[in-house]
């Protein structure tokens, strides 16, 4: 039974659940719990219900996957879905009603109180409000998780000076939290989070409180910070935009069962589940209203335009070129609208072009042709309508 021990410090003696030839089972041990992989996180069929006056609440439901250590892992969805739930059972400040949440290959049920301490000091948290102490300074609230566990005083100096480095804040550390902003207050309890050298950081809407400017700069040092520890993150958000700008995988929630899983990318590009379609819509670029109001069903008499939709969701290296896209069509075609982003390398959204002339009155079911092969130009090519030429954005 070969098990790697991680070269961090060990908890304490535990039942350890090991696994060999014979399947799983339970041993006595009064040696060091081993941890087969750093930052590794797996659910197993993890169900979670709450009693409530109407009766059990079913916050999760039937979870199973795997986050790979070192990675970024996004969870989203709708009030209620039960992300904070999922998330708070990886520390355990939330205990499954049935199933199994794996840290580092060791089942978090079966550790005792010491030991759990010992966990959670390989897991950090920061919150959607910074929960810092208004009475302490920058560095004693930097300090406080180290304190706690017992650091001697001059390695406390030396860890909080680090980190209070990294995330930029070297000039704050006798500042108190009331005379900092936002995005600052973040910086301190993504410090705080780091003190104890965790391999995994929980952020609990890290961003959520926060102007559209700071996010960027928070999402920008959370990259950094696992690019530069190999820290596993898992974060929940209900902002898409979030999940597109730093995750690796994405799970969608929906009534504490799993939507939708799998790259982001791919999740973004190509999705299936109704709440996917729903949480993506705000980012989707939609039609200006002077366009919007000046599309007809059918081709007017006399110069017109065809309006067309063009979309990339991603896969099969397709990217929107226009010089490309001309030759395809034959015609006068005219940018009008759209965004096409880059995410994880792959080139997605959307084109709203025109084209006049004679090749613009062939259907829809035509265009289908230049969507499929080597000559694709597009995933997906749909006929939005038709402008009469008088009111075609030049």
């Amino acid at each position: 039974m070969g098990v790697t021990v991680s070269a961090r410090q060990p908890l304490a003696s535990a039942a350890v659940r090991e696994t060999d030839d014979r399947g799983p089972q339970t041993v006595a041990s009064h040696a060091p719990v081993p941890f087969n992989e750093k930052g590794a996180v797996a659910f197993r069929n993890v169900a979670k219900t709450y009693a409530s006056a109407a009766g059990p609440v079913a916050a999760l439901d039937g979870i199973t996957l795997d986050v790979a250590p070192g990675s970024i892992f996004g969870i989203i969805g709708r009030s209620g879905a039960g992300k904070s739930s999922l998330l708070r059972t990886v520390n355990r400040l939330e205990r499954p009603t049935s199933g199994q949440v794996l840290v580092d290959g060791i089942d978090i049920a079966t550790l005792d109180d010491a030991q759990l301490v010992q966990l959670r000091r390989r897991i950090g948290m920061i919150f959607q409000h910074f929960n810092l102490l208004s009475a302490k300074t920058v560095f004693d609230n930097v300090a406080l998780p180290l304190q706690v566990a017992g650091v001697p005083k001059a390695q406390i100096e030396a860890r909080v000076r680090e980190l209070l480095t990294l995330v930029g804040l070297q000039e704050k550390a006798g500042t108190y939290p009331g005379r900092l902003s936002g995005g600052q207050k973040q910086r301190v309890g993504i410090a705080r989070a780091l003190a104890t050298g965790p391999e995994i950081l929980l952020c609990d809407e890290a961003t959520s409180a926060l102007d559209p400017e700071t996010t960027q700069s928070i999402l920008q040092l959370l990259r950094d910070i696992n690019r530069k520890l190999g820290i596993t993150v898992i974060l929940i958000t209900h902002e898409m935009s979030v999940i597109r700008e730093i995750a690796d995988k994405v799970l969608v929630l929906e009534k504490g069962r799993i939507a939708e899983l799998g790259d982001v990318w791919q999740v973004f590009g190509m999705p299936v589940h109704p709440a996917t379609k729903a949480l993506l819509a705000p980012l989707q670029h939609g039609l200006p209203d002077d366009l919007q109001q000046s599309l007809q069903t059918e081709a007017p008499v006399g110069d017109h335009a065809q309006i067309l939709q063009f979309t990339y969701r991603g896969a099969d290296g397709l990217e929107p070129d226009l010089p490309r896209i001309s030759r395809a069509l034959q015609g006068d075609v005219r940018l009008l609208h759209g965004g096409v982003d880059r995410i994880q390398g792959h080139a997605q959204g959307q084109l709203v072009i025109a084209l006049r002339g004679a090749v613009a009155r062939r259907n829809t079911a035509e265009w289908k042709t230049l969507t499929q092969g080597p000559e694709a130009i597009a995933h997906d090519i749909k006929v939005l309508g038709y402008v009469a030429d008088a009111v075609h954005p030049h």
